[in-house]
């Protein structure tokens, strides 16, 4: 007999988890001949007949790979400084004051619905529809770019030893936080363990779901995820949104009991969160997995941030020390009420914005069609594949970056005042109502407008986030020297 679910324990008279989704799961998701087939196909225990479900099953999900380029970016593009937009009478009437304030995106561009394909049919591909609107490096004349963001087993060629120019790291901090991020990132191996693991899940997964897919999301994918870094998965089920709450559960729970019969799966766990996630580590490479359900904006923010690390070759290295700085000082746990990695990554993002010479762009804004907040899931990661490198007037290095980015935030910014917007590449007012007004620390989520901090919710945690930066921003401006903030021994991966 298999093993109990430790999640749902069977007492008299409840419900068993999956008899609940069977019976609940929202009647536009799933017909009733579908939910009592999933049903069937998860107690067939041999798994070798085909499904009973008699609806397509999507092709592989598969990566394609994007031109194999340097950072560097053609001779003679310029650079163009955006405007400071400001916050005009205008713009404020418009601000409402919402559940998500800044939800408004602007002006979209609807792709049309990805069309359901037999199997070896070709995908269809966006990249000739996501032409620049702002873009710094594009003009009129430009026919064919070629895009920065490499396909993911050329993850490992474009790193920052290659490229980087001797005068951004001629300063012996720069130095040390180059050789750190070297030593730290993520392995082109450590990348093709977990995707392939994914592959197999989306396999096994299809016999209880036909349509479902399963993405690879987060730090191992966006570009700063180290060689300890755990995987976030998110499995899509359908186009529309589920309830987290209660068929997310049930769906979940129905996967745990097949992770079960997987010999190559162990220790899966469903933690009932907000967003609820299975829990579970991949037997043979050791890799800790998350996985969610159809937590779409995750997926999309994760090819935003992949192109935003590889926009610039500074980007990279400078995220990666920090999220290294934050852990090492104890304030990169969401869980335990500071930041967690995602905040971090758009609070350095949104510096390096908005320095008076701008090191990246405001992607959003510039190429609106690639992050379109309405494209279809299945087609967002080919969005941004023929965006091109960004060439910035802005030389500072390294060791300068990291120093600005600690003296910004415990000097500069106003915490109390004001909202971090990747989207809009400013800070914004802070709005006064429910959601935002009692926080302590508001960034903005490029695609959902919720607060990415709203985990920072006690005094006392928040007032120990703003003594590190000012610390370490004191020390460092002296030292000059990485130890002094951030021991390299203790940070480098254990061997």
């Amino acid at each position: 007999m298999l093993p109990r679910s430790p999640a749902f324990p069977h007492k008299h008279g409840q419900t068993r988890p999956d008899t609940l989704f069977t019976q609940r799961l929202l009647p536009h998701a799933f017909s009733q001949q579908q939910r009592i087939e999933s049903h069937l196909n998860l107690t067939n225990t041999n798994f070798h007949n085909k499904p009973l479900n008699v609806f397509p099953i999507l092709p592989t999900y598969q990566w394609n790979p994007a031109p194999n380029i340097s950072f560097t970016s053609p001779t003679g593009s310029r650079n163009r400084k955006r405007k400071n937009d400001g916050n005009s009478q205008d713009d404020l009437k418009r601000q409402r004051c919402s559940p998500h304030p800044y939800k408004q995106m602007g002006k979209t561009f609807r792709f049309s619905p990805v069309r359901r394909v037999e199997q070896g049919s070709t995908r269809v591909s966006v990249g000739e529809g996501c032409s620049p609107i702002r873009s710094p490096l594009h003009s009129p004349g430009t026919s064919d770019s070629v895009g920065c963001v490499p396909s993911l087993r050329e993850d490992s060629c474009h790193n920052a030893n290659s490229s980087l120019p001797p005068s951004l790291i001629k300063d012996k901090l720069s130095q040390q936080i180059l050789e750190l991020f070297l030593a730290c990132e993520q392995q082109s191996e450590d990348l093709e363990r977990k995707e392939s693991c994914r592959a197999q899940l989306q396999r096994d997964i299809q016999r209880l779901f036909p349509c479902a897919r399963v993405f690879l999301a987060g730090s191992s994918l966006n570009g700063f995820g180290s060689r300890s870094s755990d995987a976030d998965l998110c499995l899509v089920v359908q186009d529309g949104p589920v309830n987290q709450r209660t068929d997310a559960v049930c769906i979940l729970s129905l996967v745990q009991k097949l992770l079960y019969k997987l010999s190559y799966i162990e220790r899966p766990q469903l933690i009932r969160a907000k967003v609820p996630i299975l829990k579970f580590r991949d037997r043979i490479s050791g890799v800790e997995f998350d996985l969610n359900v159809n937590n779409i904006v995750g997926i999309r923010n994760t090819f935003l941030l992949r192109t935003y690390a590889y926009i610039e070759k500074r980007v990279r290295p400078i995220i990666l020390v920090i999220k290294k700085w934050a852990s090492y000082h104890r304030i990169n746990d969401a869980s335990r009420g500071t930041l967690s990695s995602y905040t971090l990554v758009l609070m350095v993002l949104h510096y390096l914005q908005t320095l008076p010479e701008p090191v990246i762009p405001c992607l959003q804004k510039d190429y609106p069609e690639c992050f379109s907040p309405v494209m279809d899931i299945h087609l967002v990661p080919d969005g941004p594949k023929n965006i091109p490198s960004f060439v910035s007037k802005n030389q500072s290095s390294l060791g300068d970056l990291l120093l600005g980015f600690l003296k910004y935030f415990a000097t500069v910014f106003r915490w109390d005042k004001c909202v971090i917007s990747v989207r809009e590449a400013k800070a914004l007012p802070k709005p006064n109502c429910r959601e935002w007004k009692d926080k302590f620390i508001c960034v903005e989520e490029p695609f959902d407008g919720s607060n990415t901090a709203r985990a920072v919710h006690e005094k006392m945690k928040f007032d120990d986030i703003k003594a590190q930066f000012t610390e370490s921003w004191q020390v460092l401006q002296v030292r000059k020297d990485l130890n002094y903030i951030l021991p390299i021994r203790e940070a480098r991966p254990k061997r």
